[in-house]
């Protein structure tokens, strides 16, 4: 029996050098991998199955994106639930994590804590008839339902906003409204919390050392442990600091180059 299949979406410009190599390790792991677009993907590396984002959802007039920052991830987010429940076995990831062993879920869960009391999202799997899922999707339907367990005071805005008929939509509410801190407030609800995986297996270097990754690549990998199965890049920022600060060529002992040069991916 064949690993797990790999879903995925992207929505933007061309694939950038850190979603190529993230895509390329998981097929030379051996692991199937669909990417869902609504348009055309012109670089994807040899061995991906492009598929239509229509199989899980009609396109949107608009795609919800956050209003700061102009990312897509709200409506990834809710992309995501749907495409789990839909397709039993699949396997969530984000463009910006790298495998580094198979995914193997168990029960049908694959999902791994960020701290304590969060469970992160970029790399997911649920059972297709878990409560969890079936509660983000409901939540997601409504782009101005307050998600109660954000900051209290970001709730009290939100419940003032809506008193006085001027609802918060859900691209102006602070980042993550539908992500990990709603998949970990219903999987606490659903008594599926107990499945996650410690913060090592999929995210062992955290978001506030990621610039680890420009620097020496031993110490990107004296984080990992033998039971590590990914490396999450942490897209947005990695792709920002590799244009701005290195011209789009990571530093030359970096774990970046370690891995283009393993995989083959070219800057």
């Amino acid at each position: 029996m064949g690993l797990p299949t790999i879903g995925m979406f992207w929505d933007g410009p061309p694939l950038g050098f850190v979603e190529r190599l993230c895509l390329t390790s998981f097929i030379h792991v051996g692991h199937p991998v669909v990417l869902f677009s609504y348009g055309k993907v012109e670089n994807a590396p040899d061995g991906v199955e492009l598929a239509s984002a229509t199989d899980v959802l009609a396109k949107p007039k608009e795609i919800v994106r956050h209003d700061r920052t102009g990312s897509p991830a709200i409506y990834a987010d809710k992309f995501r639930y749907h495409l789990l429940a839909q397709n039993d076995g699949m396997i969530w990831s984000d463009t910006d994590a790298y495998c580094l062993k198979p995914f193997e879920p168990r029960a049908g869960y694959f999902f791994g804590r960020e701290s304590d009391k969060v469970i992160a999202n970029g790399v997911m799997a649920l059972p297709s008839n878990s409560a969890t899922l079936n509660d983000l999707i409901e939540f997601c339907e409504d782009e101005y339902a307050i998600p109660t367990w954000m900051l209290s005071k970001h709730v009290k805005e939100m419940e003032e906003r809506k008193a006085n008929n001027d609802p918060m939509h859900v691209s102006e509410m602070p980042w993550g409204a539908w992500g990990p801190k709603a998949l970990s407030h219903f999987l606490k609800k659903n008594d599926e919390f107990k499945n996650s995986l410690a913060p090592h297996v999929l995210y062992p270097v955290p978001f506030e050392d990621r610039r680890l990754y420009f620097r020496e690549a031993w110490k990107t990998w004296e984080r990992v442990q033998d039971d590590t199965v990914s490396i999450h890049f942490y897209g947005r920022r990695v792709r920002q600091r590799l244009i701005n600060r290195f011209k789009g060529t990571p530093p030359e002992n970096s774990v970046l180059a370690e891995l283009a040069q393993k995989h083959g991916v070219a800057y």
